[in-house]
């Protein structure tokens, strides 16, 4: 299976799948600003993104641990 390489700029939906704390109404979408390059645990990553609102503009800014198979490319 190919991963998608994840830049700055990308939307993603964030879930269930990436993580339990992004259950529910929890879930987000989230615009990509940096990747963490530092080796964390397998399949696991930190970003920093601005979580997205229903028009698309930027709610606020987080730092957040996730699985990198969770989380869904939104298109724009």
């Amino acid at each position: 299976m190919t991963q998608v390489v994840l830049r700055p700029g990308d939307i993603v939906h964030v879930g269930p799948e990436a993580s339990v704390q992004f259950s529910g109404d929890r879930a987000l979408n989230l615009r990509i600003i940096r990747v963490d390059p530092r080796i964390t645990y397998d399949g696991w990553m930190w970003i920093d993104g601005y979580v997205l609102g229903p028009a698309g503009n930027a709610l606020q800014r987080r730092r957040i641990f996730v699985r990198r198979d969770g989380l869904r490319p939104e298109r724009v």
